[in-house]
């Protein structure tokens, strides 16, 4: 297990992104490991929720049809302490290539998060972003990890006419507002594994 800051390493991915999106490779081992967390803790695994304007929550598998292992922002046990020092690295280069980010107000992971397994045809099936409710205005921006590689079940993001691929380790991190409308595509062959969150401001 690494016990030091600075064994952690990530690098940018290949993938060619557009503007104001991010991509980032963390450690396949991180992957597993988170994987591996979600198995252990079936009993407090929970059916995904979907949120409306007023942030009345519900389950909808016409909307998202997900099992969700939710996470507390300080959790410090292995592997999710693992996991954020990576994505913290993550985080890091992200800000060296839009250095205005380092200039908003004082920002961090202040919600609760989530790992994600999407079942066979599963999916956030429908167009979304992630501000859109009275109490999820303080994000400043999102990210994604993918835990195992689906060769047919991405993210597509509307208006920058990308899809990311579903690769094992990629670490997206991009913008929380309507102009970053996504949804997940829909894998009719393997199941899928994410952990998402945001970094959200003070208010």
């Amino acid at each position: 297990m690494k016990t030091k800051k600075e064994e952690f390493k990530i690098k940018k991915s290949s993938i060619e992104v557009p503007d104001f999106i991010g991509a980032y490779m963390i450690d396949d081992s991180i992957c597993d490991d988170l994987i591996d967390y979600f198995n252990k803790n079936k009993r407090v695994v929970e059916p995904g929720l979907t949120y409306d304007l007023n942030d009345k929550s519900s389950i909808n598998k016409d909307i998202k049809e997900s099992f969700d292992l939710r996470i507390v922002p300080d959790e410090r046990h292995f592997p999710i302490w693992d996991y954020n020092q990576s994505l913290q690295l993550c985080l890091q280069s992200y800000c060296e290539t839009y250095k205005e980010v380092q200039n908003l107000r004082h920002f961090d992971l202040r919600e609760n998060y989530n790992i994600q397994k999407y079942p066979v045809g599963g999916g956030f099936k429908k167009w979304h972003f992630e501000n859109s409710g009275w109490e999820q205005t303080n994000r400043v921006l999102v990210w994604m990890t993918y835990l195992n590689d689906v060769e047919d079940g991405g993210t597509e993001f509307k208006y920058q006419n990308f899809t990311s691929p579903a690769k094992k380790g990629l670490t997206l991190i991009w913008m929380p507002y309507w102009n970053f409308t996504h949804r997940g595509i829909v894998s009719n062959t393997n199941e899928k594994f994410i952990i998402t969150g945001w970094y959200s401001s003070d208010n």
